[in-house]
């Protein structure tokens, strides 16, 4: 059976072959606390991370999906593990090292102002193209995307018609929101903020795609209040 293109003309992915993908960005690392600009350095989640990554197992209890995959960087795999033990049927978290953050080379573990004094140029080419300039040694925006955008292919493929969760980082959530909406304008990349924890939701079929959800965080309401009293993280009054 043909399926009728709406008045809009847009052809939204067909559920029955599309995949859902609920892709979470991972709890607070130690180096977001701190400001630095981590990528592909293995740094290990925060005791907030760690309080975020409970949060949002405790909304997910008993949800099912097809599929877990997470970026093989502690920081993902951990926040992964904490939220698959909850979820119906216990699944595997499966590591997709496609799904790792953006390659920052020589920024990693520098905060703004050393970047800044140290890379001043990059920044410039930075303001001026903000989609291809790599990182000293490391990736663009566009790298990032055509490799997690191969990734998601990959993984689309192998679960056709299902729902699937994933545990990755900022960039990579961008690019899953980009390729729900058929690209990203250069400058509106980096306003897609992305808290530890939310959850965005796309549907992605083999050639469209729609975007479901956006930086759902409703699962830290909570915490952030608990933050507030002294005795959760052991601070005196």
């Amino acid at each position: 059976m043909t399926r009728r293109r709406p008045p809009t003309g847009f052809l939204p992915p067909d559920r029955r072959t599309a995949t859902e993908f609920w892709v979470v960005r991972h709890g607070e690392s130690t180096w977001n606390a701190d400001g630095r600009y981590q990528g592909q350095t293995d740094v290990p989640l925060s005791h907030i991370g760690i309080l975020q990554a409970a949060a949002l197992a405790e909304r997910l209890t008993g949800a099912h999906f097809d599929a877990v995959y997470t970026s093989d960087l502690a920081r993902a795999s951990r926040t992964a593990d904490a939220v698959a033990e909850r979820l119906a049927g216990q699944p595997s978290v499966q590591p997709e090292p496609g799904l790792r953050e953006i390659d920052v080379g020589e920024l990693g573990g520098l905060v703004v102002a050393d970047i800044e004094a140290r890379h001043p140029g990059y920044l410039r080419d930075l303001r001026a193209d903000p989609w291809g300039t790599r990182r000293p040694g490391g990736e663009s925006m566009e790298d990032l995307f055509a490799r997690c955008g191969a990734a998601f292919d990959r993984l689309r493929a192998r679960h056709a018609g299902g729902r699937v969760l994933v545990f990755t980082h900022g960039g990579v959530v961008r690019v899953a929101v980009g390729l729900a909406l058929g690209g990203v304008p250069n400058h509106a990349w980096a306003r897609l903020s992305v808290t530890n924890t939310s959850i965005t939701r796309v549907l992605l079929g083999e050639e469209s795609g729609t975007l479901l959800g956006f930086n759902d965080d409703a699962h830290l309401e909570n915490l952030i209040e608990a933050l507030g009293a002294d005795d959760v993280l052991g601070q005196a009054p």
